[in-house]
């Protein structure tokens, strides 16, 4: 009974799977068929209708596809990857053994990034130390494993600047380490890449300032003494900044990451750089009474302070600031901001400033944005992070602005609708622009305005 059961059940299940099926072939030879030579079918591709185009014919339809495309492109053959490495403008070098093979793989390069590639090569790891916008494998192995990352030798460093000088002289923007004791590699890069408009050095120092001269037409420098976590280095003084102002004339963004200095290096790049037009100080070693040089700065219209931890420690006494009368930005982004006396000297060099910005500052209560006052001719404001700032001490500076046009307020939670005076009610009615999300309820406010929802008596959701 047993067995006449499980014989029925069998045959319940397709025949597929039975010899004596007579309609259709056991599995097992279709899984045999599958692997037998003469089964097996060949792919034939057509022929290469772009074969008969030239390269310069193909470049210009390549050059048409958008850049999602262009990666999936490169696979098709080794003459449509060859013509699309001569459409990269920019690349960024993770190995500096595969330098040598850049001007030949890429000739039109306009934007190229050295500095992943110019750590020593470590042990391969998956772990990723990210600092700023820098990100090298971290070896577990080091003692620390963090803090001072070594580079690669200063003799590889000018080999392979003078490869890039030499095989990409349509370079307009590049960003490299500096080398530590040669001016080689720089010297090189002046002389035969002579569009170079934008430069970011790392790791720089007074030394490698000394060619920078050479660099006719630098608009845009961004230089970088340290980054904390990654790599120390002994910084930009006063002297790099005089030979710096004295070299670029026609500088027109600088920025100075984790440099020292006084007042002496600011004024003379004030004095020297007469196109200058924008300067950001980012997590400054600056000695005390810097800000007095910007007055010096002529033609200065951004002024942009980042992670910051000081403004100035001794500003000096009012009468020796000066004012710089051409700021019309000011921008402060991840600056602390317990210093009254600093915050009101900076307020004074901007007193002609149209535009604040204050972004995830800390220490920026009521009294200290109350300094704010001086400026009189501000146009656009926004706050974004000021967690201490209240609605009061909002109004008590906003309303002094007659020129006042925009106003944005994101994540300032101690700013409340409830507390907002008629007055401030009449100004949020004639501004030309107004971005109101000072919390997440206010978010929420705006959004169920017209619907009904969010007051007692409408509508609600029925729970299922």
């Amino acid at each position: 009974m047993h067995e006449h059961n499980r014989h029925q059940r069998l045959r319940s299940w397709p025949e597929l799977w039975f010899a004596d099926a007579p309609l259709k072939p056991p599995l097992k030879h279709v899984v045999l068929d599958m692997h037998l030579p003469e089964k097996q079918q060949t792919l034939t591709l057509g022929p290469d209708l772009t074969a008969p185009l030239s390269d310069e014919l193909l470049l210009r339809l390549l050059s048409a596809l958008p850049d999602s495309a262009l990666p999936a492109a490169s696979l098709v053959c080794k003459r449509w990857l060859r013509l699309l490495d001569r459409l990269r403008r920019r690349l960024i070098l993770l190995d500096w053994s595969s330098l040598p093979r850049i001007p030949g793989r890429f000739p039109d390069l306009s934007d190229l990034d050295l500095l992943p590639a110019s750590f020593f090569p470590s042990s391969p790891s998956p772990l990723i130390l990210t600092r700023d916008s820098v990100s090298i494998p971290l070896d577990p192995y080091l003692d620390p494993p963090i803090g001072d990352s070594p580079f690669i030798s200063s003799a590889a460093l000018d080999s392979g600047l003078a490869t890039i000088a030499q095989g990409c002289p349509n370079l307009r923007r590049l960003s490299l380490v500096a080398p530590p004791a040669s001016e080689a590699g720089l010297m090189s890069l002046a002389e035969r890449c002579t569009t170079l408009q934008e430069l970011e050095l790392h790791r720089c120092t007074d030394v490698a300032l000394r060619p920078i001269s050479a660099f006719t037409n630098l608009q845009i420098l961004k230089l970088v003494g340290s980054i904390e976590g990654l790599y120390r280095g002994p910084g930009v003084t006063d002297v790099g900044l005089t030979i710096l102002a004295h070299g670029c004339k026609r500088l027109v963004k600088l920025e100075l990451a984790r440099c020292e200095g006084s007042y002496d290096g600011i004024s003379a790049v004030g004095r020297c750089c007469f196109m200058l037009e924008e300067l950001t100080l980012t997590d400054h070693r600056m000695d005390a009474g810097w800000l007095a040089g910007l007055s010096f700065c002529g033609n200065l219209k951004t002024l942009r302070l980042q992670g910051c931890r000081s403004i100035d420690a001794d500003p000096g006494p009012s009468e020796h600031l000066g004012t710089c009368p051409t700021i019309e930005r000011l921008q402060l982004q991840r600056c602390q901001l317990r210093d009254k006396r600093s915050l009101s000297a900076l307020y004074m060099v901007c007193e002609a400033v149209r535009e604040i910005m204050f972004q995830n500052c800390w220490g920026l209560d009521n009294d200290m944005f109350g300094i704010a006052s001086i400026c009189r001719r501000v146009k656009f404001l926004c706050l974004e992070g000021c967690s201490l700032l209240t609605t009061e001490g909002l109004e008590s500076v906003v309303l002094s602005w007659n020129d006042l046009q925009s106003l944005a307020v994101v994540s300032c939670n101690n700013i409340k609708n409830e507390v907002v005076s008629p007055a401030m009610s009449t100004l949020f009615s004639v501004l030309k622009e107004l971005k109101w999300r000072p919390d997440s309820k206010s978010v929420l406010a705006t959004n169920l305005v017209g619907t009904g929802m969010g007051k007692k008596g409408g509508r609600f959701f029925k729970r299922t």
